[in-house]
């Protein structure tokens, strides 16, 4: 039996099945996990973000004493080894816990554009006075080319880009909302709720879904967090508004 799982789930008020429909799994696996039945990781990591606790506190006896090292390092609250693999919810409560400032830099980040949930909280948001800057790769720039054929892909980045400016432009009537368009070879795509972000890795050949996504907050490494802001902040001062 998890105690530790079962008592982390009472004090966040959440049952098997709300747990079960926040995770995309099935209740009966839940129950699992309470047995005493250890998750794959990425559901570990889940379950820890959704409940607030430490994965090696929920799971003290399932994580390898290489493991648990490299998990007390100071430097990162999480690691997923895709971006697919990254829980909805996460994407969720990180842009809902914001309360002065949300950040998008991608070249095309369609999947967030592409989510009517996500725009309803991004327009919120900015309506109870927290800036939304969003940074998109100029569909004309040679870099979002040059992106597109390292990804195999060709012009439909471009395309990607363009149908992503076209799902943001009911918020650019919003105000506290600006879209701008960069020309920035991206080494990553950042995204950013006030001093939390998810990082997400280029990898050359690989489509960012693909790629690995670093959780970094304050709270962690605060260096960490400052060097990916200072990227932020000098690709929005070379960028420009959507609207030029």
């Amino acid at each position: 039996m998890n105690e530790a799982l079962r008592r982390a789930m009472a004090q966040a008020r959440l049952s098997d099945t709300d747990v079960a429909a926040r995770l995309g799994v099935d209740p009966k696996t839940v129950r699992r996990w309470l047995s005493g039945q250890k998750p794959y990781p990425r559901h570990r990591w889940a379950v820890a973000d959704l409940l607030g606790a430490d994965e090696n506190t929920l799971w003290a006896d399932e994580v390898t004493p290489e493991a648990r090292s490299l998990r007390d390092e100071p430097a990162l609250r999480a690691v997923y080894p895709h971006r697919w693999a990254v829980p909805h919810e996460v994407w969720r409560d990180l842009f809902e816990s914001a309360e002065r400032e949300i950040g998008i830099l991608v070249y095309s980040g369609l999947f967030l554009a592409d989510d009517p949930g996500i725009l309803d909280i991004f327009e919120r948001k900015a309506r109870a006075g927290v800036a939304v800057r969003i940074l998109l790769g100029d569909p004309d720039s040679r870099h979002v080319e040059q992106r597109g054929a390292e990804e195999g892909i060709g012009d439909a980045m471009q395309a990607k880009i363009r149908n992503a400016l076209i799902l943001y432009r009911p918020l650019q009537d919003v105000e506290g909302v600006e879209i701008r368009l960069h020309d920035t070879v991206l080494y990553n795509s950042i995204y950013r709720s006030d001093d939390r972000m998810l990082v997400n890795q280029h990898v050359h050949g690989a489509p960012a879904s693909m790629a690995p996504v670093l959780r970094v907050d304050d709270s962690r490494n605060a260096e960490m967090l400052s060097t990916y802001l200072q990227s932020f902040e000098r690709t929005w001062e070379n960028a420009y508004s959507v609207s030029s």
